[in-house]
């Protein structure tokens, strides 16, 4: 019966009169059956611990992105007009422009003017009380997006991020370190009103370093945590994520490889021009914890580290607005804001070599790479020279002005301000291959294929609807559109689409591309642009 059920009884009865080697055989058995069990035992346990971390994982995913959804809900509430371009215009009682300290948009910011609003780095004021400080330190702007999000920018999720003083200085600055055994014990991570950093080399042991507060700067924090330490709320950047009609981009996404807390910025009060990038923020509990496996080292009695994927810098050689710029080298800025050169990957174990003469001093241009979204540093004195949105639109008004046609149509065309014109016949297309700008018509269909012969050259290629680059911060000089990106067909200046097409943005785990800043899609051919040809002034 036994074998016939699949498994194994020892014979305890039938042992042939030998009866030492039957209880040997018996002991034997029964030792075997017991280590099996203790085997399974652990095997359990360790399943068990594996699905408890990949539920905690996901839960803080699911909660992350549920607490952004409430945002939108409360920020949805806020009277707001949408303008002609597609961002969103909130009224003068909610927020002013460039709400941009870390304060989520909501209809009880407005009860009284000079009420202070709890803040974990800082009392906040009212937005005309902020404003009235009138010193403004730079913008952050997200390659990708053509001057706003495609649902509309609000509150803390936006297409760029203006750093303003603050009423009330509410940087950090390194106090003291030291040795503990239980760091989830310690004062200093229990006080939920001390900054401090922890820094864990064993199970046993780890390093804190404590902050105290700094009267002399004022702290942004970074991340794509909808907490409330979080100034900017950034999520993964996608190909095409300015287009009209978007895929949400939580639902391309298995996992976000941007940290919640991913880096911090600390702007010197005295001195506007000055602005720090540091990798990792505070969360909630002004707390920021580096694992065992993190990347950390100890010199000179001062111990630094580096967050799982990175926060990558790169300052542009040369000055950035004025068009004679090119593109540095990616760097590594640490959590105690040092400078190194790249890991092997992304997030590998061994840190690179110190970079002597780079700081983490933003430079207007300057790069930030989260892993998922790449930003740009545009400090307040380096806007003051860029075009400004009015000067491109009157850089469009004046394209069309010249009242451009279509060779084949003969039907005049109209340069749209966003990424598509109201009349399909008045939309403007370019070929690739030669640059030559027609309208929308069947001439030249080449048959099974996705190419069409030009009427002017006859040289066959793709075709795109041509737009306006219309975010003001990613221009490095003024100037008539005439060169676009492509596969997209983003307009800009020719010195705007040559630097960029030079600047390789990374991808991946150790990959590079070169993309559209305007809209983040990847650019095709070499060179990944084309100068446009029109037929105006036909009158």
């Amino acid at each position: 019966m036994a074998s016939r059920m699949g498994f194994y009884a020892p014979n305890l009865y039938n042992n042939d009169g030998n009866d030492f080697q039957h209880r040997e055989r018996v002991a034997n058995h029964y030792q075997t059956s017991a280590v099996n069990k203790s085997r399974l035992r652990y095997c359990i346990f360790f399943h068990y611990i594996l699905f408890f971390v990949m539920l905690a994982k996901l839960s803080a995913d699911i909660l992350d992105r549920f607490n952004i959804f409430i945002l939108e809900i409360e920020e949805l509430a806020v009277p707001q007009k949408i303008t002609q371009d597609g961002s969103s215009e909130t009224s003068p009682l909610a927020v002013e422009e460039g709400e941009a300290v870390g304060q989520a948009i909501s209809p009880h910011n407005n009860h009284n003017h000079n009420h202070q609003h709890a803040h974990p780095h800082g009392a906040q004021r009212h937005n005309h009380e902020r404003l009235s400080q009138g010193v403004k330190y730079g913008e952050l702007v997200i390659l990708g997006y053509n001057g706003y999000l495609p649902p509309g920018d609000r509150g803390r999720r936006r297409s760029k991020f203006v750093l303003y003083k603050r009423p009330t200085a509410n940087g950090v600055k390194r106090s003291k370190h030291y040795v503990v055994k239980t760091p989830a014990c310690s004062q200093a991570i229990l006080n939920t009103k001390q900054h401090s950093i922890s820094y864990t080399l064993s199970r046993t042991q780890a390093v804190i370093v404590e902050y105290t507060e700094d009267e002399d700067t004022d702290m942004f924090q970074i991340g794509r945590s909808s907490e409330t330490p979080i100034d900017f709320v950034v999520m993964d950047t996608f190909p095409g994520a300015s287009s009209e009609n978007p895929t949400a981009p939580e639902s391309r996404v298995a996992q976000s490889t941007i940290s919640r807390f991913a880096c911090r910025i600390l702007a010197d009060r005295s001195d506007p021009k000055i602005a720090r990038i540091y990798a990792a923020g505070f969360d909630g509990s002004r707390n920021i914890f580096l694992g065992e496996k993190a990347t950390k080292w100890q010199e000179n009695r001062e111990i630094d580290g580096l967050t799982t994927n990175g926060v990558l810098i790169m300052h542009p050689r040369g000055q950035f607005c004025g068009g004679d710029a090119i593109c540095g080298y990616w760097r590594e800025v640490s959590v105690g804001g040092g400078v190194f050169s790249l890991r092997e990957s992304r997030s590998a174990q061994q840190k690179g070599n110190v970079v002597e003469d780079e700081d983490n001093v933003l430079q207007d241009g300057t790069l930030i790479d989260l892993c998922g979204a790449t930003l740009l540093w545009r400090s307040a004195e380096g806007l003051a020279k860029s075009p400004t949105k009015h000067d491109l639109e009157e850089l469009v008004d004046a394209i069309n002005a010249g009242r451009p046609q279509c060779p084949v149509g003969l039907n005049t065309l109209v340069i749209p301000r966003r990424t598509a014109s109201e009349s399909a016949q008045q939309q403007p297309y370019v070929y690739l291959k030669c640059g030559h700008v027609q309208g929308h018509h069947d001439w030249g269909q080449e048959k099974d294929k996705a190419t069409r012969r030009c009427p002017m050259c006859l040289v066959a290629g793709p075709i795109v609807k041509l737009c306006m680059g219309i975010e003001p911060a990613f221009y490095v000089d003024s100037g008539p559109p005439t060169y676009a990106f492509s596969p997209c067909g983003h307009m800009a200046t020719e010195k705007t689409v040559k630097y960029w097409e030079k600047v390789a943005i990374p991808h991946g785990t150790n990959g590079y591309i070169a993309i559209c800043p305007f809209c983040a899609t990847p650019l095709e051919g070499s060179p990944g642009y084309v100068k446009l040809i029109f037929q105006d002034h036909v009158d």
